[in-house]
């Protein structure tokens, strides 16, 4: 869990000011606006007051920009740190501005946003805790308070809500439907994670985020895979991978977890080198269509192995060991083949080169030159690797057309025969219809037979019976 109980400063200020706004509504005799939130399964109506913006906080541990706030380690560190400071709350601020995807710019959805609220005001209002700070609301408050705006209009949550019922709340509000900016994905990952930390059952996330519980346990997988490659990326100089290096790897991500656990059932080594080397593909950018050859038949046919240049071949130095010991049992563990340990080592390198480029820790010239160098022969090996392998596939594929084309038309002959029986036993059948398809499907089974019968080679079984039948079939 994170410091989410942490008070802002003047917390009890704050609260006084709202008892008092609150009372004030309720005296005053006229509409009290209201805003309804789901807690627990219910509705809840909360009051709306007005509230001065210089009073209220944006919230640290918004799921909206959770992700982002890696962008820079050091603030994001700052903001754990001093969660309602000076530099912290700048640095929310300038999140909530950016493209999700890309922190770097700004969000043409947030310009958007300003400029509806320039021309008409703030028509829906925000949520904010007893203590100030907002909980729905956010890129409004940064966008007002661009506008120059004084003040914002909030529903106050109860006082004795919890830091889990204000996540909760959140959480609602963000997977209604008609929500006009979604989770970026990996800060919906997040928020499956912190949901699951709560003690939430697999089943019950699964329903509040609208998706099939294995699509949920799907999601943990790519969530802990990531967070090991951050882990796995970190440089002598610090620099790491940041979890927004992923926001464009979804379908990549989903596809490498789905064949990951079919293979590894059967084939755990096989599956562990298709994760390595799928992984580093993704970390070199290269499309989903391309990644796609990184399979069995890829591990298989060692494509990688003849690519690589020498730099980046026996990274392990043959050291890896045959078994590890657990502490503290008399027990021995199989460790992971040398050709797993080979890729893990090589995607070690990538991850940490990629690492230097993307992130903020100071790194020298010749050795951001190094890693740059790593990028691109890295890159090159598996640009070659992949553009073998697809090769291979499309003449694989080539090879077995005919065939497959062969089967379906098999099972259309089988669902022709229970529609002819249909048919008769219903007196419905049109004899004139049938015989014409009859002799259509005679005059393509001859051209099959003329085809099949030059292949080379003694004919098989079935290509023997084609050509004995159509032969028959054509005798005066």
């Amino acid at each position: 869990m994170h410091s989410e109980t942490q008070l802002p400063p003047r917390a009890e200020e704050f609260s006084e000011l709202i008892k008092k706004r609150l009372e004030d509504v309720r005296t005053s005799g006229g509409t009290r606006e209201t805003v309804t939130i789901e807690w627990n399964s219910q509705f809840l109506h909360v009051e709306v007051v007005e509230l001065p913006l210089s009073s209220v906080y944006y919230n640290p541990w918004t799921h909206r920009i959770r992700a982002q706030r890696s962008l820079d380690p050091a603030l994001d560190r700052k903001i754990d740190a001093e969660p309602y400071g000076d530099d912290g709350q700048a640095y929310l601020g300038t999140l909530l501005t950016a493209l999700p995807s890309d922190p770097t710019r700004r969000d043409p959805a947030y310009e958007s946003l300003k400029a509806e609220l320039k021309e008409f005001g703030q028509s829906e209002p925000g949520l904010v805790t007893h203590h100030g700070v907002l909980v729905n609301g956010n890129t409004r408050a940064a966008a007002l308070r661009e506008l120059g705006e004084r003040s914002i209009r909030v529903g106050v949550l109860p006082a004795s809500f919890t830091a889990e019922d204000v996540s909760a709340v959140e959480l609602a509000l963000q997977l209604r439907k008609d929500n006009k900016r979604d989770y970026s994905y990996i800060n919906r990952l997040l928020a499956m994670e912190e949901q699951a930390s709560m003690g939430r059952t697999p089943t019950q996330i699964a329903r509040e985020f609208r998706v099939q519980e294995k699509t949920y346990h799907q999601e943990r997988w790519i969530l802990s895979t990531i967070r090991e490659l951050i882990k796995r990326s970190t440089t002598a100089e610090g620099a790491q991978l940041r979890l927004i290096d992923f926001e464009f790897d979804q379908e990549k991500l989903k596809e490498l977890e789905r064949l990951y656990k079919k293979v590894a059932s059967a084939e755990p080594d096989e599956a562990e080198l298709i994760k390595e080397w799928r992984l580093a593909g993704i970390l070199l950018d290269f499309s989903k269509t391309d990644v796609r050859h990184i399979d069995q038949n890829f591990v298989q046919q060692e494509y990688l192995t003849d690519t690589l240049p020498p730099a980046l071949r026996n990274l392990t130095g043959d050291t890896a060991p045959a078994e590890i010991a657990i502490p503290g049992l008399d027990v021995t563990v199989s460790a992971a083949s040398s050709r797993v340990a080979e890729a893990r080592a090589l995607n070690d390198r990538i991850m940490q080169a990629k690492a230097a480029r993307t992130g903020t820790a100071q790194i020298s010239a010749e050795r951001k030159a190094e890693m740059e160098g790593i990028l691109k022969s890295a890159g090159a090996a598996f640009d070659a690797a992949i553009d073998r392998a697809g090769r291979d596939a499309r003449i694989r594929k080539r090879k077995q057309l005919a065939p497959a084309r062969v089967v379906e038309a098999c099972a259309n002959i089988d669902q022709g025969t229970d529609e002819l029986v249909k048919a008769r036993t219903s007196h419905s059948l049109d004899e004139e219809s049938l015989d014409e398809a009859l002799l259509q499907l005679k005059a393509s089974l001859s051209r099959l037979a003329r085809q099949a019968g030059r292949v080379p080679g003694e004919p098989g079984a079935g290509v023997s019976w084609l050509l004995d039948a159509v032969s028959k079939g054509e005798r005066p």
